[in-house]
């Protein structure tokens, strides 16, 4: 899934993920950022990420531009 960061307290680790496809929000996961680049996560950024079985997100990632879904000048058909 894709989202942007909603909240994020880095001494809680307390935070909220809003998914793009449906503007549905969900918490973050405690070990969300377990194996990940973020160290932090900063209101308005934009990640990829997993629901786990309680619909936690988790497993937190830079999303590409493939992933985002972003057009870039490789889609360009001329």
């Amino acid at each position: 899934m894709q989202g942007v960061v909603k909240s994020y307290d880095p001494l809680t680790l307390d935070g909220v993920v809003l998914c793009d496809s449906d503007l549905s929000e969900f918490d973050i996961a405690p070990n969300a950022l377990a194996g990940s680049v973020f160290r932090m996560l900063r209101p308005g950024q934009r990640v990829v990420f997993d629901l786990n079985e309680d619909r936690l997100a988790t497993g937190l990632r830079l999303g590409s531009e493939v992933d985002m879904g972003t057009p870039t000048w490789l889609d360009d058909p001329k």
